[in-house]
C-alpha cells in the first residue's frame, strides 16, 4: 500500500506502507505523539492538584488565625471580668469588716448579754422545706447581683453609723447626767431642805444631802465632767466642784483630801476625794450638792436615778 504526499511546488512523494522502515517510522511517530499527550496531561493534572490543596491549606490557616484571635479576645474579656470581680469582692469584704466592727461596738454599747447577739455567727433562720424550680427563674447577672449587694451593705453601714452616733450620744448623755450616790460606802444622814442646824439648833435651810461614813472612805463623781474648783471654801471645808455641762454642777464638801485639781477631766464613778470632817462639820461625811443652771436643786431625784 502506497501513500502519495504532495509538496508546495507540485512535487510528490510516495510512501510505501509495506516497507519496514516506513512502518517503524509511523509507529515511532505515533508513540511519540501519545507520550507527549500523556506527559502534557500529567503536567496539567499535577498543576491543578497541586494548586487546589494550597488554597485549602491557606483557607484553613486563615480560619485558625481567626479562631486564635477570637479565643484571645474571650480570654482577655474573662480576665477583665475576673479582675472586676476581685475588686468588687475586696470592696464587699471591706464593707463586711466595717459592719462587723460597728456591730461589736453597738453590741457593747447596747449592753446586750453575751451570746444574745453576735456579728461573728450567721443569723438564726428556719422554716419548712419548699421546693423551688430553678429552671423557671432566669439566672441573675452576677455583676448586677454584686451591685445590689454592695448597695445594701453601704445602706446598712450608714444606718449602723447613725445608730452608733445615737447610742454614743445617749451614752455620753448618761455619763454627764448626775445619777447615783457620791460614795461607795455610807448612809444618808441628812436631807435637802429645812432642818435644825447641827451647831445652833435653829431652823435653817440645807442645800444638799449629807452622806456619813468612815473617815477616808471614797468620794466618787456621780457624772463625768471637768473640775472647776478644788480646795478649801468657807463652811464647806475641802471641796471639789465639777461642771458636767448642760447646766449641771455637783459639789463634794468636807473632804479629808482632794484627789483632783482644777482642769482635770473626771469620769463617772472616779474617786475625786476621801471622806473627812473639814470645815463646818460634826463628823466624817460628804456634803453633796447639785446645781442646775446656777440654782441649787434637790439631789435626791438624781440619787434615786
Amino acid at each position: 500500500m502506497n501513500i502519495i504526499i504532495l509538496g508546495k511546488k507540485g512535487q510528490s512523494r510516495r510512501l510505501d506502507l509495506g516497507h519496514p522502515m516506513t512502518m517503524w517510522g509511523l509507529i515511532l511517530a505515533a508513540a511519540l505523539l501519545l507520550a507527549g499527550s500523556g506527559f502534557a496531561g500529567f503536567g496539567i493534572a499535577r498543576v491543578m492538584l497541586k494548586s487546589q490543596p494550597l488554597q485549602e491549606l491557606q483557607a484553613l490557616r486563615a480560619e485558625v488565625v481567626a479562631q486564635r484571635t477570637e479565643v484571645a479576645a474571650i480570654r482577655e474579656q474573662a480576665q477583665e471580668n475576673l479582675n472586676a470581680l476581685s475588686v468588687r469582692l475586696g470592696q464587699l469584704n471591706a464593707h463586711v469588716i466595717r459592719l462587723d466592727a460597728l456591730g461589736d461596738r453597738l453590741t457593747r454599747m447596747a449592753g446586750l448579754e453575751e451570746g444574745e447577739f453576735s456579728f461573728q455567727t450567721a443569723p438564726a433562720q428556719g422554716g419548712p422545706e419548699v421546693s423551688f424550680d430553678t429552671e423557671t427563674e432566669p439566672a441573675p447577672d452576677l455583676l448586677a447581683s454584686l451591685d445590689v449587694l454592695e448597695s445594701q451593705l453601704v445602706n446598712r453601714a450608714q444606718q449602723l453609723t447613725v445608730l452608733e452616733n445615737l447610742l454614743m450620744n445617749r451614752n455620753l448623755q448618761d455619763q454627764v447626767m448626775p445619777a447615783g450616790r457620791p460614795i461607795t460606802k455610807g448612809w444618808l444622814s441628812s436631807y435637802f431642805g429645812v432642818r435644825n442646824d447641827p451647831f445652833t439648833g435653829k431652823r435653817a435651810r440645807h442645800y444638799g444631802l449629807d452622806f456619813a461614813g468612815a473617815e477616808g472612805a471614797e468620794v466618787i463623781a456621780v457624772a463625768a465632767g471637768v473640775v472647776t474648783y478644788s480646795g478649801p471654801r468657807y463652811g464647806y471645808g475641802n471641796m471639789v466642784e465639777i461642771n458636767h455641762g448642760n447646766g449641771f454642777v455637783t459639789r463634794y464638801a468636807h473632804n479629808k483630801e482632794n484627789l483632783v485639781g482644777v482642769g482635770d477631766v473626771v469620769k463617772k464613778g472616779q474617786i475625786v476625794a476621801y471622806m473627812g470632817s473639814s470645815g463646818r462639820s460634826t463628823g466624817p461625811h460628804v456634803h453633796f450638792e447639785v446645781l442646775q443652771n446656777g440654782k441649787v436643786v434637790n439631789p435626791l431625784q438624781y440619787i434615786r436615778d
